[in-house]
């Protein structure tokens, strides 16, 4: 078969593993949405994160990463698919996500991002996170908050709204808190004082602290390394995947990152970038330190 014979076959498999599990989903949502009882939801909400797995589960399959020797996992003992977790992670390509859901799958609840509010009419996708409560967030721009002051903070709110309904399931919450992928010249561009790694930006992690902070059992600190290169979406459909080191760090949340405000308290909101800065500080070095390990290995 050649390479992009394999890389159509294997998008087309996605596809309909995805159209496959859709309908099933959003049936459970909505008998979520229209039957009241608290207990009857929570047991929805899990037979749904249920069905998610096994959509993930398929796509591992398809993409032959199922039980593959190519992703090598450190620190991912003592994991517990009944707690919370609040993930942090470093970003360079697309297959970070795919290669966390297969890693972590059935080891933790379920991956939730926080999705901007127009994703969600995303065909089939959309309407798929939604029925898996994904936090969708509504952020209005400085502009707009200018000419309609009442408006603010309702955006926040919301976004903590959504985050409740996370109290009475365990939930994996993500952040890939660079904002976007690292690329040399985005290094460049926002002056990145470090080596393998964007400036961290602190308001997603922030209001999900104080959001949900006293329900996070723990922070798992993950780090992403591509000893051979940057692996793509397309290369790893067409199997052309190398290997990828994923070191999963967990760290404890700390009383001092659920109490306090980040948007209106400068001195806590100083105190977290230092935190935070810290944690990059490390995960540049530990990046560096894996590199030399695969180099001389």
């Amino acid at each position: 078969m050649s390479r992009n014979v394999r890389g159509i076959a294997a998008i087309s498999g996605i596809a309909v593993n995805t159209v496959v599990w859709f309908f099933p989903i959003m049936l459970l949502a909505m008998l979520k949405l229209l039957v009241p009882w608290k207990s009857f939801r929570r047991i929805m909400a899990r037979w749904i994160m249920a069905m998610g797995e096994n959509w993930v589960s398929w796509n591992a399959v398809i993409l032959s990463l199922r039980h593959s020797d190519r992703i090598d996992v450190r620190g991912i003992e003592g994991l517990n698919r009944q707690e919370w977790y609040l993930v942090i992670a470093n970003h360079q390509t697309w297959v970070d996500i795919i290669a966390l859901q297969v890693v972590l799958n059935r080891r933790i609840p379920f991956l939730k991002f926080f999705i901007k509010q127009q994703m969600i009419w995303f065909p089939f996708l959309g309407l798929v996170w939604w029925a898996m409560d994904m936090p969708f967030m509504k952020r209005y721009s400085k502009s707009y908050l200018a000419k309609h002051p009442e408006k603010k903070g309702q955006d926040l709110e919301a976004t903590r709204g959504a985050c409740r309904k996370f109290r009475d399931t365990p939930t994996t919450v993500i952040n890939f808190i660079e904002g976007t992928r690292f690329t040399a010249e985005k290094k460049i561009r926002r002056n990145s004082q470090f080596q393998y790694l964007l400036p961290p930006r602190a308001g997603g992690i922030a209001l999900a602290l104080t959001s949900m902070g006293s329900m996070f059992n723990a922070i798992l600190d993950i780090t992403l390394v591509y000893p051979k290169g940057v692996a793509h979406f397309w290369d790893l459909c067409c199997g052309d995947f190398d290997d990828v080191i994923i070191e999963i760090n967990k760290r404890p949340v700390e009383r001092w990152m659920i109490e306090g405000d980040y948007e209106n308290d400068r001195e806590f909101r100083s105190r977290f970038h230092q935190w935070l800065t810290q944690v990059w500080q490390e995960k540049d070095g530990q990046i560096g330190s894996l590199l030399s390990e695969s180099v001389a290995s």
